[in-house]
């Protein structure tokens, strides 16, 4: 059997095998046997005349534990392709700076985006709320939401500007990747390295979900301190999928991201096809139902850091560019203690994302698909509908068992888009869950 006949086989009787569990481990693995180098990462003639090439997610001389490389064994360089030329796709969707309009202290929230009518895939069907900082800078985020009909077929894409924290809300996914397959439902969470080629198929006809563009540091688990060594996402949870590729000679689009605009180019093959790799640079999933809660059994609601599942370190210590936060399912059993969080203006701004089911501190108007934002020193809290209703609840254990929303907490002011701040989506009247709360009368 020849090599391409070899290589063939093997595409041919690939499954989708039990993905690899931990969280910036350095995985090896091989979708033909026989493909990977061993003892050396460039041999002279490499397994099956594959080529060589290093994927790197940061400087080659960043320290050793914050360097993150991997080594692919493919059937063509992608360094084989045509000039890009300019996209014109992708109408809603920008990048930082974000100068569009002026940054508004105004509280704001958005009603679920409509799924498409016509046919509209990931990429087309990207649109921006807002975000900070800038690509070139490598620093702040962009927040984006998808709404698709069409899976993306002879088509795949990346972002040079940044790594791609994907939230299903509706719909499920399959993210082909160039180094492997990830199933995806809402209530779990995929990242995607800045530059790494994927598809994204639709497997119930139609998607919608948010996306988070993270310019700055890579995302990681955050440190532990006084909760010790065990709780909230556990490194064994996160999976990174197996070796996968497509052996594919049909004309393919190439879309990439380059500071802040979109390119395309043709190739006349898949480019998904990495035989074999190797390193720490890899896409990950995350099931959000696996999180082990951290939470009062005395009295306060804490602060919701205890809810990070993944932060982006910035030049401050302690001050994130961007924290990924969940509200799951969870007992609540505090004493004499208002549950709901609190009433509270954050040097921090806040992107508020629901998922499924209700938020414990909005009794109406923030429904799964929706939005908010609450920007650096807006006063926000429980609407009024909430706070009567837990200051007059009977503290009894409770156990919150229909959610999971999710926020993106950043640094700096996140700045909307035109489209964010003149969509008929925009509820216009969100002030008014804070209105009608009665004045607290003290003894004088």
């Amino acid at each position: 059997m020849t090599v391409h006949e070899t290589l063939g086989a093997a595409a041919a009787a690939q499954a989708l095998r039990a993905p690899l569990t931990g969280f910036g481990n350095h995985f090896e693995t091989e979708a033909v046997a026989g493909a990977l180098p061993i003892g050396r990462n460039s041999p002279q003639k490499t397994p099956f005349g594959l080529y060589a090439e290093q994927f790197s997610g940061t400087a080659f001389t960043a320290p050793r534990s914050e360097n993150r490389r991997s080594w692919l064994y493919r059937l063509r360089p992608t360094a084989s392709h045509a000039p890009f030329a300019p996209y014109a796709g992708a109408p809603l969707l920008r990048s930082g700076p974000f100068d569009e309009v002026p940054p508004t202290p105004n509280r704001l929230r958005w009603d679920p985006a409509p799924i498409p009518e016509g046919a509209v895939d990931f990429v087309d069907g990207l649109i921006t709320y807002g975000g900070n900082g800038d690509v070139a800078t490598q620093a702040g985020v962009g927040i984006h939401l998808y709404a698709a009909t069409r899976s993306m077929t002879e088509r795949v894409f990346f972002s040079a500007d940044g790594e791609l924290l994907i939230v299903p809300q509706e719909g499920r996914l399959e993210l082909r990747t160039e180094l492997g397959v990830i199933p995806l439902t809402p209530q779990q969470i995929a990242v995607i390295p800045r530059g790494l080629r994927f598809a994204v198929v639709l497997l119930d006809g139609a998607a919608r979900g948010y996306v988070l563009e993270n310019y700055g540091a890579a995302l990681r688990l955050p440190e532990l301190g006084p909760i010790g060594a065990n709780g909230l996402a556990n490194p064994r949870d996160f999976e990174t999928p197996q070796a996968w590729f497509e052996d594919r000679d049909t004309p393919t689009e190439v879309l990439q991201k380059f500071q802040g605009r979109l390119w395309t180019t043709a190739l006349d093959h898949s480019p998904l096809d990495v035989v074999a790799w190797h390193g720490n640079l890899a896409p990950y999933a995350y099931d959000l139902r696996r999180f082990n809660v951290i939470n009062t059994v005395s009295f306060d609601h804490p602060d919701p850091s205890i809810f990070t599942v993944l932060t982006s370190p910035s030049d401050t210590p302690g001050t994130a560019n961007c924290d990924f936060v969940i509200f799951p399912p969870r007992w609540m059993v505090a004493e004499d203690t208002f549950r709901p969080p609190w009433f509270h203006r954050n040097v921090m701004s806040e992107f508020m994302g629901l998922i499924h089911g209700a938020y414990d501190a909005k009794a109406g108007g923030f429904t799964p698909g929706g939005g908010s934002l609450h920007n650096q020193m807006s006063g926000h809290g429980p609407d009024r509908e909430s706070y009567e209703k837990a200051v007059a609840a009977p503290l009894a254990p409770h156990r919150l068992a229909d959610t999971m929303a999710f926020m993106f907490e950043t640094r700096w002011v996140i700045r909307p888009t035109r489209w964010a701040t003149k969509t008929p989506l925009a509820q216009l009247d969100y002030d008014d869950v804070w209105q009608g709360f009665d004045k607290a009368q003290p003894p004088r």
